[in-house]
Formats: C-alpha cells, sequence, structure tokens
C-alpha cells in the first residue's frame, strides 16, 4: 500500500493502479513544504469549477484533463494529512463538501451543455446515490465486526467548523442515516447474515463506483466528445444499484437447517 493512502476493507481499483501512486509522488514533494491538505481541498475544487466552466464552453479534453488532476490531488490530501499527523474533522468535512459542490457543478454544466438538464439532475441523484452507500457500507462493515470507522482527534470548535458541521447535517446526514436504517431493517426482518450482508463482496459492488472512477469515466466521456452519454452512464447506475441489492439480499439469506 501506498504510505499514508486511506486503509479501507476494498480499495478502489483505479486508486491502487494509478492516482494513489501518481499522488504520492506529489506529496513527497509537498512534505517539507508549508502546503497544507485543505489548501489541495480548495484548489482541487477550483480545478473542478474551472473544469464545469469549460465543459459550458465546449472545452471538452481539456476539462477532461483537469478531471484527472483533481482526482491525483484529491488523492494526495488526504495522504498529506495522514503522513504529518494532520488529520482533522474539520479537513474531513471541508473534503466532503468541496467534492460535493464541484460534483454539483459538473452535473449543471453537462446538463446546460446537453439541454437535458432534467437528465443530469436524475444522474446527479444516482452519482451521488452510489457515493453514500460505499461510505455507508464501510460503517456498516465496521460496526457488524466491532472496528472503529474512520476516527478523527477530538479539535476546538470553531466558527468554520460549526459551519461545515452545519451543512453536513443539511446535505448529507438525511441520507445517511436513510441507507443505514434501511440496512439495518432488511438486514432485521429478513434475518439476513450481518457479516456476509455487509462483507468485502458487498463493498467491491460500490467501491468501483467512487469519485476517482467516476471522474475517470466522464473525462473518458469527454474526450470522446459524448458528455450526454456519460449522463446516461451515470443514470444507469440506479439500475446496476437495485439489482446490486437483490444480489446482496439473496446471498445473505441464512441456508435452511
Amino acid at each position: 500500500m501506498v504510505p499514508g493512502a486511506k486503509a479501507r476493507p476494498v480499495q478502489e481499483f483505479l486508486n491502487v493502479l494509478l492516482y494513489r501512486p501518481l499522488a504520492h509522488l506529489l506529496v513527497r514533494l509537498l512534505l517539507p513544504t508549508p502546503v497544507k491538505p485543505p489548501h489541495l481541498v480548495l484548489f482541487h475544487t477550483a480545478l473542478v469549477l474551472l473544469a464545469a466552466g469549460l465543459i459550458l464552453r465546449g472545452e471538452d479534453l481539456m476539462a477532461a484533463l483537469l478531471l484527472q488532476l483533481k482526482t491525483v490531488l484529491d488523492n494526495a490530501d488526504g495522504q498529506l494529512a495522514r503522513l504529518r499527523g494532520e488529520v482533522s474533522e474539520l479537513g474531513r468535512y471541508l473534503d466532503t463538501e468541496m467534492d460535493f459542490l464541484g460534483n454539483l457543478a459538473l452535473f449543471l454544466a453537462l446538463g446546460a451543455r446537453t439541454g437535458e438538464v432534467g437528465l443530469a439532475l436524475l444522474a446527479f441523484l444516482a452519482f451521488t446515490l452510489a457515493q453514500s452507500f460505499d461510505f455507508n457500507l464501510e460503517r456498516l462493515y465496521r460496526e457488524a465486526r466491532g472496528e472503529a470507522f474512520r476516527d478523527s482527534p477530538e479539535e476546538q470548535k470553531t466558527p468554520l467548523l460549526t459551519l461545515l458541521q452545519g451543512l453536513y447535517a443539511l446535505l448529507f446526514a438525511p441520507q445517511d442515516r436513510a441507507i443505514r436504517a434501511l440496512e439495518r431493517f432488511l438486514q432485521g426482518r429478513l434475518g439476513l447474515d450481518p457479516l456476509r450482508f455487509w462483507d468485502e463482496a458487498a463493498l467491491a459492488g460500490v467501491v468501483n463506483l467512487g469519485l476517482s472512477t467516476q471522474l475517470f469515466f466522464l473525462g473518458l466521456f469527454l474526450a470522446l466528445g459524448q458528455p450526454r452519454a456519460y449522463l446516461t452512464f451515470a443514470l444507469l447506475q440506479a439500475l446496476y444499484l437495485g439489482a446490486w441489492y437483490l444480489w446482496r439480499i439473496v446471498r445473505s439469506i441464512p441456508s435452511p437447517r
């Protein structure tokens, strides 16, 4: 594993193969500098917003390249924080919420560019749902095994941290609670084996719909001059999630004795 990389039960393939090694090369250069992880977060968010503007103007290839650079930097901020011992609650909230801002800007730009605003919003919902399942299933996986989930050191409350916590409570906490409530309800109601319902195979079904992979494919579709096709690709993930969910339930039903 690349030093400083996030430890996860199942890793996103493109991160392991491509983005994390590239990010580590950058992190080695940044370690002796005063650059902080939040600086990288703000910078790669600016790159995504710039990419959204380029999509609106039809400059797809440059937008595609910026999105790949964004993904390298997105991996670098976490590596830098872990290697320096600077992991913080503020940094995690900031990273999550800046990603949401950038993702929303991209889908709005795709909608405006293609004239398919409705399709873009539905695709954004499917995209966001995939990210939410990826996050919450890892949490349930660890809870089922008595493991800690991404603990952050306690830190002093500041106005910025309070603001970010409030935004998270508004934008993310309801869907997190809904997903975990649904998962626990089905597990209990159907008597599903928790160590199988929330195992590595279940996580593997969504981990490769993570943000790095999504932006790789968006970049690929843009490079091919097919922004609308990406919207269809993102929307079809909702069908995939439904089939994956049924598969998880069926495979977790205890065998009759």
